[in-house]
């Protein structure tokens, strides 16, 4: 063990100071990098890969400080452990960002061509893509660098063909024409998962639909009128009495005056609207499947830049919500339109771009997922991988159970181009390496072959992020060691888009869940509980906190009150509160190291007191907790337990307590000398554990304390993590303390209530019937009139009666009195006492009249108005306080 470093600590905490020197430390030492070749049990994580155009957000902060907690305890508790860095090359995003740019030079994509945009993507990606992997440095995360990966190096990209080419060959990947969700913005397909769902207000207009050879007609009600030109059916549900005999005869679609029949189907709910549908196959998922069942035309009216086509007839070349505005005056012009509701309904819009997602059947590429999905649902159900929180297993498996088939190709130029070749003069189909490739068609001998143009899904190449990263499709090593990896840490937000592909790509190429547990965090809301968005302006930039209050404090106050699974909301007086703690554990430290003149760190404990005792047992009951809830996932819980046990229990309580030791000034000891050793012994143990147990939440501060306190080894971050010595937990010990405290609390308290003077000190009397407490309480005399800032301290039997004048508290069996008539002038206190309490009841009814107005209520902002109710919540409280504390004060009279 080394001496404590002599320069000690400056008088004030500067986070800018401490964070950037032991980071550097940190790297410059290796102390992140994984060795394979190592001993100890492996654990690993991969870091869900942040998108190469981002910068940090709240979400990245709060995910990788989770992270980083659990790889900093496993690191210290002697595990093998890899953490795996990397960004993900982000197709629409990082492609509409080039595009941006190009656009401001008057430029296209198509005036470079594919090869030479690829080589400005990369550029851009050289220049930028660093961005927030520096940004996590800021943080504190402690992965392994010199293993950074990016989903479109040569090793995943390796990776990504590999499967690909499996999947194909397995029948898996099939290239068919289906309906998809069109992006009219990004131009490029996005898949079922990538569609959000806003609640919008628009309407419902209901249409009639004339029975052809007949009399009556069908009304049908649509959200949607202008993809009414591409109706081939309208439907009923077989067994509404009102259309049976309907069914198999033809309506008109107004406006084109085309034939389409009506069809039965369960698909149709007969209380919704008017409970007839049209059905427009190449327009809608839903009546896709009807169109399949029933063997219907799939019409498309719409081009890929959301205009209406040649089919729409008279509206061809509109805009579709220009051509919703016509059809509809048309229609009523023409009689067929019969009223329009008000009506709110989900409306999907790309998650990129906001637009307004456009389904259309289209020729893509597709992984056929029930064969995939069973497995992952197994896994889950069998136990070999669990979520926690738990509920968030019902999630998981009810997306599986009734998932669709993936669509994976995207019409992209940045990305996984699709290793997929056609014959340009037959339907011959190559899938595979590019140096595969046949130099001849085998089928007819033809010599012109084209690659695909579209990229994959960039959530293709991520699904295989456990084991890409590790070198896999070679058997490397780090495959061989970490995988499965042990922990998923990630948003609830993303389950289906990454976490169930990862499942059932690591089971299909890995014969093995790619992790044990998925640990499954909720989303940073702003202060009102809203989702932080550019349009609401809500947004707090990270690095902007990390240059203000210090990376600790914001990773502390992240996981403080944070509940596996739950969202959060941020609230700046959280990040002060927890400064607050930082630079309270900065000021005890300075304390205990100014106070360790002369300490040996190898003498023994020596004989050790109650106080010594008691901060001892809580201690190592802490090591306990802080254990159980990072084993839980708790983290949360344990951030809580070490800021009570540092804030309160060590520094508000023992540091206090120990003080005359240190000074030598405490009379009760026989060896002054030996009793300020064991005190300082005491000390440093204690501040050199906990700030073991913090380190993995509060890194820099900790190594920092660390290093100044006498110590073993390179870097708190390679130190062992405390063990708990089941001999210091002491439960007689700590009743026993608790007793004191509660006493020195009550008398505290006394004083405070009455307005006693700090300077002034009280006599103390403590009366008790039960011998052992009275025995506790003559034991623990000194420190109780050392904190309580006691005169005398008398230790009484219940035969004393009450003295005059004092004021009473009970702490259990104990009767605390506290004589109050050497401390304060009664008339004095009681006139100041009457004023304030004048002045309280004038402010409630100054408050009431102002709440008592209509005007005021109906007219202030509800915030307002809530304010000026607490003012008066408040001020009835303080009136209720001062009228109990001049009782007492009259009775002393």
């Amino acid at each position: 063990m080394t001496e404590a470093n002599k320069e000690g600590l400056p008088k004030i905490y500067e986070p800018k100071q401490v964070e950037g020197k032991w980071y550097q430390y940190w790297t410059e030492n290796n102390l992140f990098r994984a060795d394979v070749n190592a001993d100890g049990e492996p654990f690993s994580v991969v870091m869900p890969p942040p998108n190469v155009t981002g910068s940090l957000h709240l979400g990245h902060a709060l995910d990788n400080t989770l992270q980083d907690i659990l790889v900093r305890w496993k690191r210290m508790q002697g595990f093998n452990t890899l953490w795996v860095p990397g960004t993900d090359h982000a197709g629409i995003a990082t492609q509409a960002k080039v595009e941006e740019s190009l656009a401001s030079e008057g430029q296209s994509k198509y005036d470079l061509g594919r090869e030479k945009f690829l080589e400005r993507v990369w550029d851009w990606k050289h220049q930028y893509g660093n961005r927030i992997t520096s940004q996590l440095r800021y943080l504190g995360t402690s992965c392994d660098w010199s293993r950074e990966r990016f989903t479109m190096d040569e090793g995943c990209s390796q990776a990504v063909q590999e499967v690909f080419v499996r999947l194909f060959e397995k029948g898996l990947i099939y290239r068919g024409n289906r309906i998809i969700n069109w992006c009219p913005k990004c131009q490029t397909t996005i898949s079922d998962i990538e569609v959000e769902h806003a609640e919008k207000g628009g309407h419902l207009w209901h249409i009639r639909y004339p029975v052809k050879d007949g009399d009556g007609e069908i009304v049908v009600a649509t959200t949607r009128p202008e993809t009414m030109l591409g109706d081939t059916a309208v439907a009923v549900h077989p067994d509404d009495e009102r259309y049976k005999s309907l069914i198999g005869k033809k309506v008109i679609l107004p406006i084109l005056n085309r034939e389409i029949p009506v069809v039965a189907d369960e698909y149709v709910d007969p209380s919704f609207g008017t409970g007839v549908v049209k059905i427009t196959p190449a327009h809608d998922p839903n009546d896709f499947e009807v169109g399949l069942r029933h063997h219907l035309p799939q019409i498309s009216v719409m081009t890929k830049e959301a205009m209406m086509n040649e089919e729409a007839g008279p509206y061809s070349g509109m805009e579709r919500y220009e051509c919703r505005k016509q059809i509809v005056k048309d229609l009523e012009s023409q009689g067929y339109l019969v009223k329009v509701d008000e009506h709110v309904h989900a409306v999907g819009q790309c998650y990129r771009c906001d637009t307004v997602v456009e389904p259309m059947v289209s020729p893509q590429w597709f992984v056929r997922m029930k064969p995939l999905a069973e497995p992952a649902m197994e896994v889950v159900k069998d136990g070999r991988m669990t979520f926690i929180p738990e509920r968030f297993t019902k999630i998981y498996l009810g997306w599986l159970e009734n998932i669709r088939d993936w669509c994976i190709s995207r019409q992209l130029w940045w990305g996984h181009r699709i290793p997929v070749w056609y014959c340009q003069d037959c339907d011959y189909i190559y899938c595979g390496k590019e140096e595969g490739l046949p130099e001849v068609c085998p089928k007819c001998g033809a010599v012109h072959f084209e690659q695909d143009s579209d990229v994959l899904d960039t959530w293709f190449s991520s699904g295989l992020w456990p084991f890409s990263t590790m070198g896999w499709p070679n058997e490397t090593a780090e495959v061989k060691k970490y995988y499965p990896t042990s922990v998923l840490v990630t948003g609830r937000d993303i389950i289906f888009f990454w976490v169930a592909r990862m499942v059932f790509m690591g089971l299909e190429f890995m014969h093995e869940v790619p992790f044990r547990e998925v640990f499954i965090h909720g989303l940073i809301l702003d202060s009102q509980g809203r989702k932080m968005s550019k349009s609401l302006g809500n947004g707090v930039d990270p690095i902007e906190v990390i240059e203000q209050y210090g990376a600790d404090t914001l990773r502390f106050m992240l996981v403080t009150g944070n509940t596996p699974g739950n969202d959060i909301r941020f609230h700046f007086e959280r990040l002060e509160a927890t400064r607050n703690f930082a630079n309270k554990i900065w000021n005890a430290s300075r304390f205990v190291l100014m106070n360790l003149e002369g300490f040996d760190p190898h003498e023994s404990w020596g004989e050790l007191t109650l106080a010594d005792r008691w901060i001892l047992s809580r201690y190592n009951r802490l090591i306990g907790d802080v254990n159980k809830a990072l084993e839980t996932y708790d983290i949360g819980e344990g951030a809580r337990a070490i800021y009570d046990f540092l804030w309160s229990e060590y520094c508000d309580w023992y540091i206090e307590l120990v003080k005359p030791r240190l000074y030598g000034k405490d009379a009760s000891v026989k060896d002054a000398v030996k009793s300020r050793q064991t005190a300082q012994k005491v000390l440093s143990h204690v501040l050199r554990g906990t700030m073991q147990l913090l380190h993995p939440f509060m890194p820099f501060l900790t190594e920092e304390i660390w290093q100044q306190l006498p110590h073993h080894g390179q870097s708190i971050m390679v130190s062992s993590w405390p063990a708990a010595q089941a001999e210091f937990i002491d439960d007689s010990v700590e009743n026993e303390m608790g007793l004191l405290m509660e006493v020195i609390r009550a008398v505290r308290n006394i004083r405070a209530e009455m307005n006693v003077a700090p300077g002034k000190r009280a006599e103390i009397i403590l009366v008790s019937s039960n011998e052992e407490n009275r025995r506790l309480l003559a034991q623990g005399s000194a420190l109780v009139a050392n904190l309580a800032n006691a005169s005398e301290v008398k230790i009484e039997g219940v035969t004393y009666g009450q003295p005059e004048g004092a004021v009473t508290a009970i702490v259990g069996d104990v009767t605390v009195y506290v004589p109050l008539k050497d401390l304060i002038d009664l008339t004095k206190e009681i006139d100041r006492l009457t004023k304030e309490l004048r002045a309280t009841e004038e402010e409630i009814r100054r408050l009431g009249n102002k709440l008592n107005n209509p005007g005021f209520v109906a007219k202030a902002p509800a915030d307002v108005v809530a304010k000026e109710r607490e003012k008066e919540r408040e001020a009835l409280k303080k009136k209720t306080a001062l009228e109990e504390r001049l009782r007492g004060l009259t009775a002393l009279g």
